[in-house]
């Protein structure tokens, strides 16, 4: 079964890598989120893009949430000792990824042709795709000015009070014939289990119009009322114009009527991935 997986840094790369591990080699497509991209020292850093590969890859590292397992730091703490702010913490593994990348772009690739490259030196069998190949940024509008997505979480820690998100450079965003091919030929098109608003509003609003409803699923960043300050209803509900199944997991059972009132086909099981997403990749391909 051919499976497209629209999928953030965190849950959708998880799951990504469950349908790696249980569909045949390159069956599985994974079109990621490229909004949370900024770049630092000259370097196009892809957060959600690298979490999806070095998960496929199997060396995510776990303990920090991100990055390469088994991590150095000498590049990033020269820096620091030359007086550059080192409050983004990209490891030397991570560094690595981002001078090939950088050194493919400069040589004239797309950022897709980059990522399917990086795919190839990874020893990946399923395909990674950036969900465009225009520039999208993530604005986070505070009550102390703007600030990029990594600056807004990582360097300022949410302190200031946020009053909106935009997403700059969407309206000149258009999917790649790579997305468009991966999304007509899959039998399944999963909504990743990513954070609604950060990580999966941005490509739904490049590729929505070629998403069919009845081949689509959402599934929950939601298990057992965590993860989201949100419930399982308000994520069906904002991705009900888009899906027809939604994946909910089985301690929310109490939702499910509520859902299903909706007009979804509701699929209750455990979200959770404590098995690296496979059970779940599983449930959904089942």
């Amino acid at each position: 079964m051919r499976v497209a997986v629209l999928a953030g840094g965190t849950g959708g790369a998880r799951l990504a890598a469950g349908f790696d591990a249980v569909l045949p080699p390159g069956d599985l497509t994974v079109i990621a989120n490229t909004a949370d991209d900024d770049e630092f020292w000259g370097l196009l850093v892809c957060p959600d893009i690298d979490a999806v590969i070095y998960r496929l890859a199997g060396i995510f590292n776990d303990e920090s949430g991100f990055g390469q397992r088994n991590e150095s730091f000498h590049v990033l703490d020269s820096l620091e000792r030359l007086g550059e702010p080192a409050w983004f913490r990209l490891g030397d593994k991570d560094l690595a990824t981002h001078v090939l990348r950088a050194e493919l772009l400069r040589s004239g690739s797309t950022l897709t042709n980059a990522t399917l490259e990086l795919c190839r030196r990874f020893g990946i069998r399923s395909r990674v795709l950036p969900m465009s190949d225009q520039p999208v940024r993530t604005r986070c509008i505070t009550e102390r000015g703007t600030y990029s997505l990594q600056e807004y979480f990582v360097r300022e820690r949410l302190s200031p009070v946020l009053k909106a998100i935009e997403f700059e450079g969407l309206e000149s965003a258009s999917m790649t014939t790579e997305v468009k091919s991966a999304l007509a030929a899959a039998e399944l098109v999963v909504i990743g289990p990513s954070n609604p608003r950060i990580s999966i509003d941005p490509i739904l609003q490049v590729l929505a119009a070629a998403l069919v409803p009845d081949r689509t699923t959402a599934g929950s960043p939601i298990g057992g009322g965590a993860a989201l300050d949100a419930t399982p209803l308000e994520v069906a509900r904002r991705y009900r114009e888009v899906s027809s199944r939604f994946a909910l997991d089985q301690r929310d059972r109490e939702y499910e009527p509520a859902i299903a009132q909706l007009g979804y086909r509701v699929l209750v099981c455990d979200t959770v991935m404590s098995d690296g997403g496979r059970s779940l990749a599983e449930a959904l391909v089942g």
